[in-house]
């Protein structure tokens, strides 16, 4: 009801019928001996009253809530839902994998994944939403407890007959005036890709076109001859196969580079669980840097 302001669709909410959940508020009211709810025939306010009872049920409710997880983590470890969630730029290169590993080790966990970009995935988590995070660190996040799984480099994406094309020794001040291709904002992508060109010697935002919601239509960009872009390395062979008027460039060492890993709430109840679903996914995703050169 506190977040609805509104009978109908606060009944609507949690299955039950507006005259039952009305019914309900008065006869709290009654019980605490304070109003809750302004009513009025357009609308519902909550009190101060309501206002500070809402946040201390909020509270409850979150105590209940981890009170359960911690008593079926206890009771069942790897049954029950897993919330999983996993950003863009990583969900169509890894989770063949990951998918492949649950189903054979962890066949009674009900898992249920989200694809978001990484603001709403560690709002999620956060908010007991999501349980466990596939994405790119360091976060640097309160709360929030990282476990690597593996090092991707970066990979030069240009048109064929671009000068860097199959170059194996690039040197990132040679991104320097190029046409740079990225992500949209929100992706953490494109403030990777960003921070390569600031230490390539670019000026913040200097010959960089937003372009693309995703990397598919990036890649598409890359192959009509309007600029080039930065590919994590795991994203290249499905984004490059079978086009002809692609061509990558790798970097001189050490390489620019990203962290894939795992992230969970701080002492969330199954951590013991997270941390052996990481242990087992670095075993799986260990022959990835050789299956994924061109």
């Amino acid at each position: 009801m506190a977040e609805q302001l509104h009978f109908r669709d606060a009944a609507a909410a949690i299955g039950m019928s507006q005259p039952a959940l009305s019914g309900a508020v008065s006869a709290l009211e009654e019980a605490l001996g304070v109003r809750l709810l302004e009513r009025t025939t357009r609308k519902v306010l909550l009190t101060p009253a309501g206002e500070r009872i809402a946040a201390r049920a909020r509270a409850v409710l979150d105590a209940m809530g981890g009170l359960l997880e911690e008593a079926e983590a206890v009771r069942a470890p790897f049954t029950g839902v897993l919330r999983f969630g996993v950003i863009p730029t990583v969900a169509p290169y890894l989770l063949p994998t990951v998918l492949g590993l649950f189903h054979r080790r962890y066949p009674r966990l009900d898992l249920q994944v989200h694809e978001e970009q990484t603001a709403s995935l560690l709002e999620g988590l956060a908010g007991g939403r999501l349980d466990l995070l596939l994405l790119a660190v360091p976060l640097g996040v309160p709360g929030v407890t990282e476990l690597p799984l593996f090092d991707e480099d970066f990979v030069l994406l240009a048109p064929r007959e671009h000068a860097l094309a199959g170059r194996r020794d690039i040197r990132r001040e040679e991104l320097r005036g190029l046409r740079m291709l990225l992500l949209d904002e929100g992706h953490c992508l494109r403030d990777q890709a960003l921070d390569i060109c600031h230490d390539a010697g670019r000026g913040a935002g200097a010959d960089v076109t937003t372009t693309a919601a995703g990397l598919s239509t990036l890649v598409q960009l890359v192959a009509g001859g309007l600029g080039v872009t930065l590919l994590p390395r795991t994203a290249l062979r499905l984004e490059t196969a079978r086009n002809e008027h692609l061509a990558t460039g790798y970097f001189a060492e050490p390489a620019p580079s990203r962290r894939i890993a795992l992230a969970m709430r701080t002492g969330t109840a199954r951590a013991e669980e997270f941390r052996a679903v990481a242990d087992a996914l670095r075993e799986a995703v260990r022959p990835l840097p050789v299956w994924l050169t061109d």
